[in-house]
């Protein structure tokens, strides 16, 4: 029986693995990761975290890593965990794992105690490859079924035996019997961003991979000649599926950085030729919200893409950094849903439905709404092997997601007359005061133009009459003050009355993601601090 069964519905696992056997050796699909790393690899230049390389030098060192995990004595379908920031070993692991027909688990890097223990336990793996600063966390955390932790970066010479050097896997001879991997076979586990509780494992087949690639690149028009920039980690998937691999699939050249710096993005920019940008939560806005320079529009930036891109400063941004912005809606789950280019664009709406869904908004029982009414996206791919298999062990889950054969995004929006998309809010994260729905994305949006407001986050807090009441949290610019009447008066006559914040609690930071998402259950569990300003107590 084969080891791939990752949360998706595998029927015929014996006959797979027959047909995996007979066809040892041969080349495999470009319709696979491997496949594709072998037919597409090219000498344009990437740069990784300030290294050099090319994916036509990480197609040799995949070669080098599949057979070094070959020789760990993992087979086709088995899970391996990875917990690294994005580096040319990071990507060098990633494909070779893929051309091994592996499946990869990356977790997210700031996950530490309990959950750690919790998600390396559930991802099944015999083998982690960690980078060094995460290996006493990792250690700490191995479930009993870990074999072999691979460390990249200095082992310690008081490492316990089953951890040895990922220099060595990548020194191991490459990996010439190759697997024939079928594009529906399972490739990676990636993990929603926990925002409302424990991570899920989105299970994503090379097919889906490879899918959302070749659409993000013929959205955006990649060509050998662009060079695609992106801060994100790589168990996120905006860095894979909309910069890595759309780079590979154009032969482009790519530039990936660890982290996000308003200060010195366009420099970067400038210094590597960059013509292409993803973009992600604030980014936009922290970059709008800087001091304008003359030079604002002297860089090589093209085209931006990502969500969200706000309505209050699209227009001028667009025109002060001569950047094109595409807006996108979507998930881990099914990839790009809605989109929308600088031509078709609507302020605040998303666009409309992609080539690859079907797109509805639909009330509590499933059935379609009106044009303008609100309720949940759903989308169902128009042809097989768009999206996720399933979530990991999580059959309930998945069947309720998927229920009415419509994927459930669990997001509230509304489509117009013309098919145009208007995301809302997070289900989860709507609030509602009084018999009246709030939402928080109304009041974030209002409060991002705050000439003081650095970040922002709406919520809802228990309310003692019953429901919730109106909580934000907001973060001043630096050097500066704000007063928290002031931030309800700013939204007065801005957002709905009954959206007027009670409470708001002034930070100097959000609790953040990786991916520049608010942990808004964080602050709910947070709740009414003792440092919170408090409307009506003030009012008394």
């Amino acid at each position: 029986m084969r080891a791939d069964r990752a949360g998706a519905l595998d029927l015929f696992p014996v006959k797979r693995l027959v047909v995996k056997v007979a066809a040892m050796g041969s080349a495999q699909s470009e319709a696979t990761i491997g496949g594709r790393l072998a037919a597409r690899a090219s000498p344009a230049p990437w740069s990784v975290a300030g290294a050099a390389t090319s994916s036509a030098e990480l197609d040799a060192l995949a070669s080098r890593t599949a057979g070094g995990f070959a020789a760990l004595g993992l087979s086709p379908g088995e899970h391996v965990c990875l917990m690294m920031r994005a580096s040319v070993a990071a990507l060098g692991t990633w494909f070779g794992l893929a051309r091994a027909g592996l499946v990869e688990v990356p977790l997210n890097t700031a996950t530490r105690g309990p959950l750690l223990e919790h998600l390396l336990g559930r991802s099944r793996a015999r083998v982690v490859v960690v980078d060094a600063e995460f290996l006493p966390l990792v250690l700490a955390a191995l479930p009993d079924g870990v074999t072999h932790v691979v460390v990249h970066g200095p082992r310690p010479a008081q490492a316990p035996p089953t951890v040895s050097s990922w220099d060595d896997l990548a020194a191991a001879d490459p990996l010439r019997d190759l697997p024939a991997v079928d594009p529906d076979d399972p490739t990676v586990v990636l993990h929603t961003s926990g925002t409302t509780g424990p991570p899920k494992g989105v299970v994503l087949t090379h097919r889906a991979n490879l899918a959302l690639a070749e659409h993000t690149t013929d959205l955006m028009g990649y060509t050998a000649d662009d060079r695609l920039y992106s801060v994100f980690p790589l168990f996120h998937s905006n860095a894979r599926f909309t910069s890595v691999l759309p780079a590979l699939q154009a032969g482009a050249g790519l530039v990936m950085h660890t982290r996000f710096s308003a200060g010195g993005f366009w420099d970067t920019c400038r210094e590597h030729a960059v013509t292409a940008f993803n973009f992600q939560g604030a980014m936009l806005t922290l970059l709008h919200n800087r001091p304008a320079l003359p030079t604002d529009a002297d860089n090589p930036v093209r085209v931006g893409f990502g969500a969200p891109c706000p309505p209050e400063i699209t227009a001028d941004f667009e025109r002060r950094f001569g950047v094109a912005l595409t807006e996108i809606y979507g998930s881990t789950e099914v990839s790009i849903v809605a989109q929308s280019r600088p031509e078709e664009r609507r302020p605040g709406s998303a666009g409309r439905a992609s080539p690859l869904y079907h797109l509805r908004v639909v009330d509590e029982r499933g059935e379609p709404v009106p044009p303008g009414t609100d309720g949940e996206i759903v989308a169902r791919p128009k042809r097989p092997g768009l999206m996720f298999t399933g979530y990991q062990d999580m059959p309930a889950e998945t069947v309720h997601a998927w229920r009415d054969l419509w994927f459930h995004t669990g997001d509230r929006g509304r489509l117009d007359a013309d098919g145009y998309l208007y995301f809302r809010d997070r289900l989860s994260d709507s609030i509602r005061r009084r018999g009246e729905n709030v939402s928080s994305w109304e009041i974030e949006r209002v409060l991002a133009t705050h000439p003081r407001v650095d970040a922002v986050a709406a919520y809802g807090v228990p309310s003692a009459l019953s429901e919730d009441d109106v909580m934000v949290a907001v973060v001043p610019v630096e050097g500066a003050e704000l007063d928290p009447a002031e931030v309800v008066e700013y939204c007065r006559g801005q957002v709905t009355e009954f959206a007027l914040p009670r409470y708001v609690r002034v930070m100097a930071a959000l609790p953040m993601t990786p991916s520049q998402r608010t942990e808004k259950y964080r602050l709910r569990a947070d709740g009414v601090t003792t440092d919170t300003w408090d409307r009506e107590a003030a009012r008394a």
